[in-house]
């Protein structure tokens, strides 16, 4: 039995044949953008990795300073020096607390780029699929499913509004408006 020709290229603007269309390039451009997403994603995640390492190290070591400065031994000698210590000791402690409240803002823009990345592959997929394109039904199964995934109440105020037909602008004010009378437009969802 003879082996159908496979086809090992796809067609593309640049290399356009009976098979190209619109939809194939929107669903690359989507590819696209979540490859884009996927990898900055992974870099910073492994620089965020190594700076909380060193961070909980860090505390470790002021930790080891401070119990050492309150020891006995050092008590009885220069309380000057010993005051001095404590206090950068406590200053140091502070500028850890702001760091690590940074890594929990940067979490939660991961978890959201996290969230975009599968809205774009699972649209892509809808857009490439005929038999679901034309479908309104599939594309409330995409909405609900992407929807679901959000675990902030922004995302889901967001996604709301412009599913109700607001403007970009619109639904980021409506969304700001949100979060003020909640009183969370600063506040971080600790893990």
């Amino acid at each position: 039995m003879a082996q159908p020709n496979i086809r090992t290229t796809r067609s593309t603007a640049e290399s356009p044949d009976l098979d190209w269309s619109q939809v194939g390039e929107t669903v690359r451009m989507l590819e696209l953008a979540a490859a884009q997403i996927n990898i900055a994603l992974r870099e910073g995640d492994d620089s965020v990795e190594v700076l909380s390492r060193s961070f909980t190290a860090m505390v470790g070591m002021v930790d080891t300073i401070a119990a050492t400065a309150e020891s006995e031994d050092c008590l009885e000698h220069n309380s000057v020096a010993l005051q001095t210590i404590k206090q950068n000791c406590d200053m140091v402690r502070t500028q850890m607390q702001s760091a690590i409240v940074a890594f929990q803002f940067y979490d939660r823009l991961s978890q959201q780029l996290t969230h975009v990345t599968h809205s774009l592959e699972s649209l892509g997929e809808l857009v490439s699929d005929q038999s679901r394109l034309f479908n309104p039904s599939e594309w409330k199964v995409l909405q609900d499913k992407i929807r679901s995934r959000f675990s902030m109440q922004e995302e889901q105020d967001m996604f709301d509004a412009l599913l109700a037909g607001a403007t970009i602008e619109e639904a980021l004010r409506q969304c700001r408006e949100k979060m003020a009378l909640r009183g969370d437009g600063d506040s971080i969802e600790l893990f």
